[in-house]
């Protein structure tokens, strides 16, 4: 059996930074709607990873980055009452 996490968790990506995939992985205590997206420096969401509803248990989504510009950018995770940002580098 797999352990079900007893939080929320938003990990920091790796490698980081990345050229031009990187790999970010979650945990959710319950079952829920997850939304993640990646925004840029403006604020702007440029990619959604993951839009669905999700069971509890521990994830991991990759990011191919590949048709964007180089720089920094944000991921966020929205699921249920939790939400979470962090940062990373995408260096072509």
């Amino acid at each position: 059996d797999a352990m079900i996490p007893d939080a929320f968790d938003l990990s920091q990506n790796y490698p980081n930074p990345f050229n031009p995939s990187t790999t970010i992985e979650y945990a959710l205590p319950k079952a829920g709607q997850v939304n993640i997206a990646v925004f840029n420096m403006l604020g702007q969401k440029v990619k959604t990873l993951v839009d669905e509803v999700q069971q509890a248990g521990a994830y991991k989504v990759r990011i191919d980055a590949s048709e964007l510009p180089s720089g920094i950018y944000f991921y966020k995770i929205v699921a249920g009452e939790f939400t979470a940002t962090k940062k990373m580098i995408f260096m072509k």
